[in-house]
C-alpha cells in the first residue's frame, strides 16, 4: 500500500476527472510540490482552464491513449466506472491505482494539523469559516475547500504552514481514508442511501471518523446529534460540543438578526462569554456553523476575537444563498440545497430576507434521494407561496423508472398546496418572468445544473 514515503518517489502523476472540485485541488497541490500532473475531463471548465494556465497537461475525453507507459501513479474518483478505458489502460500497464480519497489522505499526513470537516451538511461554508479565520490569524494555511470561495479566489490555497483544512465528505466512506488531527461533526442525518443502507450505518461511519482522531487530537460535535455517547464514549481525542443552548460546551446567546437575516450573538464557553460575532452570512444554521469553528480555533489557542475578525469579510461560498442579481428588482438568489434539512434552512433565511412573494424552484439530485425524501420534499417546499419542480438531476444514477419529480407535486397537491412541474429551463424563466413582480424573491435550489435558469434570466 501506497505512503507518503513512497509518494515522494513519484514523478508523474494522473488524474481521471482532474475537473473535479476536490480533484483539480489535489492536482494543484501536487503540482506545486514539483510533481508531472496530468488529467482527464469529460470537458473543459475554467478549474480546467486554471490548471492548464499553471502547466498542467489535461486531455478532454477519456482515452487509453491519455495513459503513457512513465506514468506513476492513477488518481481516480468514486464516479469513475470499472470499464473506464483510462482505468483499464492503467491496470494493463501495471501502473499504481489509487482512489481520491486515499490520495487525499496521503497528502494531509504531510501535515501536522490536519483539520476535517464533516457532517452531512454545512461542510462548505464551516470549512469557508474556518479558513476565513486562519487566514486572518495569519496562519498561512493549505485549504481544499468544495467550492469556489471569494477569499482565496478558487477552491485551493497551498500555504506554508503545518495547517490543512479540507472538507471530509462521507460519501461511500472517503472520510475514512483521512487522518484527522482535528475534526468537526456538524451533522448526521439520512443521506446517500444509494451507497448507506440506513441512518444506522451512517452514524456508525461517522463515529468510526470520531474515532480516528488520535489522542492528542480534537473533536468538535454538534451537541443535537441523537445519541451523543455514542460517539464520545470511545473517544481517545478531547471533544467539546457545540450547540444553540448552554448545555452544550460552545453556545450562543443574545442571539440577533439584521435585515439581510445575518446574526449577531455573544459567543459562550461553559459559561463564560469568550466574544461577540457578527455574521455576514444568514440564517441560524450558521450560527451552529460558527460555533463548531470557535471551538476548534480555541483548541489550538486563537481567540474569538481573531475569528469573528474574519468572518466580517466572509459572505458565503458560491451557491449558498447565493445572490446573483436582480432583474426587474426581482432578486435572484441560487442555493445549493438539495436535501430536506438544506432546503428547511434555506427557506428559513428566505422568509427572514426581504421580499413580497417568494418563488423556489427546485432540481432534485439523484433518484435514490428523491425517492428516499419523497414526503419531506414535499413538506419543506410546500410553505412557498409559488413552487416549480423540474426534472431529476441524475448525477451518477441511472434512471429507475419508478420516481419522477412530478411525484413531488403530487405529494404537494396532497398537503392542499399548489405547485407546478416544468422539465424545459428556458420555459420555467418565461414563467418566472410573466408571474414574479418588483419586490418578489426567486430561489433556484439544488446540486445540479438548475442555477443555469438565473444564468437564463440575467442573459434577457
Amino acid at each position: 500500500m501506497t505512503n507518503f514515503n513512497s509518494l515522494l518517489n513519484k514523478k508523474k502523476i494522473h488524474f481521471i476527472g482532474i475537473g473535479g472540485i476536490s480533484m483539480s485541488g489535489l492536482a494543484e497541490i501536487v503540482h506545486h510540490r514539483g510533481f508531472t500532473v496530468t488529467g482527464s475531463d469529460m470537458k473543459t471548465s475554467s478549474t480546467t482552464a486554471h490548471l492548464e494556465d499553471i502547466g498542467v497537461t489535461v486531455y478532454y475525453g477519456h482515452s487509453k491513449n491519455n495513459i503513457s507507459p512513465d506514468i506513476d501513479l492513477v488518481v481516480y474518483t468514486a464516479a469513475i466506472k470499472e470499464d473506464n478505458s483510462e482505468l483499464l489502460a492503467s491496470k494493463t500497464l501495471g501502473i499504481e491505482l489509487i482512489t481520491r480519497s486515499r490520495f487525499l489522505g496521503l497528502i494531509m499526513k504531510d501535515y501536522e494539523f490536519p483539520i476535517c470537516i464533516a457532517g452531512t451538511h454545512g461542510k462548505t461554508t464551516t470549512t469557508s469559516m474556518l479558513s476565513h479565520g486562519f487566514l486572518s490569524a495569519k496562519l498561512d494555511p493549505t485549504i481544499t475547500v468544495g467550492g469556489i470561495l471569494k477569499g482565496i479566489d478558487g477552491n485551493i490555497r497551498i500555504g506554508n504552514s503545518e495547517y490543512f483544512i479540507t472538507e471530509a465528505c462521507e460519501y461511500c466512506d472517503s472520510f475514512l481514508d483521512f487522518f484527522p488531527k482535528i475534526g468537526v461533526i456538524l451533522n448526521v442525518e439520512a443521506d446517500h442511501l444509494d451507497y448507506f443502507k440506513d441512518l444506522t450505518h451512517i452514524r456508525q461511519s461517522f463515529q468510526k471518523f470520531a474515532c480516528s482522531i488520535p489522542a492528542d487530537g480534537f473533536l468538535a460535535i454538534n451537541s443535537e446529534v441523537e445519541y451523543l455517547d455514542e460517539f464520545l464514549a470511545p473517544l481517545q481525542c478531547k471533544a467539546e460540543t457545540f450547540g444553540l443552548h448552554s448545555d452544550a460546551d460552545w453556545y450562543a446567546e443574545h442571539i440577533t438578526f439584521n435585515d439581510k437575516a445575518c446574526a449577531s450573538f455573544d459567543v459562550y464557553y461553559k459559561g463564560t462569554c469568550k466574544g461577540h460575532i457578527a455574521l455576514s452570512v444568514p440564517g441560524i444554521h450558521n450560527v451552529l456553523n460558527c460555533l463548531s469553528v470557535c471551538a476548534v480555533c480555541h483548541f489550538l489557542g486563537l481567540s474569538v476575537d481573531i475569528l469573528g475578525l474574519g468572518l466580517t469579510h466572509f459572505t458565503g461560498a458560491n451557491q449558498r444563498f447565493e445572490i446573483k442579481g436582480k432583474i426587474h428588482n426581482i432578486t435572484l438568489v441560487d442555493d445549493y440545497a438539495h436535501h430536506p434539512t438544506e432546503i428547511k434552512a434555506t427557506l428559513d433565511v428566505a422568509n427572514a430576507y426581504p421580499h413580497h412573494e417568494l418563488y423556489i424552484v427546485f432540481q432534485p439530485h439523484t433518484y435514490t434521494r428523491t425517492k428516499a425524501f419523497l414526503k419531506d420534499f414535499a413538506k419543506v417546499l410546500s410553505p412557498a407561496a409559488h413552487i416549480i419542480i423540474t426534472d431529476i438531476y441524475a448525477a451518477r444514477e441511472k434512471n429507475p423508472g419508478d420516481i419522477s419529480s412530478k411525484d413531488i407535486v403530487q405529494e404537494i397537491h396532497n398537503l392542499g398546496k399548489e405547485a407546478l412541474y416544468i422539465s424545459d429551463f428556458d420555459e420555467i424563466a418565461n414563467y418566472l418572468l410573466e408571474h414574479a413582480v418588483p419586490e418578489d424573491l426567486i430561489i433556484t435550489l439544488g446540486a445540479g445544473n438548475i442555477n443555469q435558469v438565473i444564468d437564463i434570466l440575467l442573459g434577457r
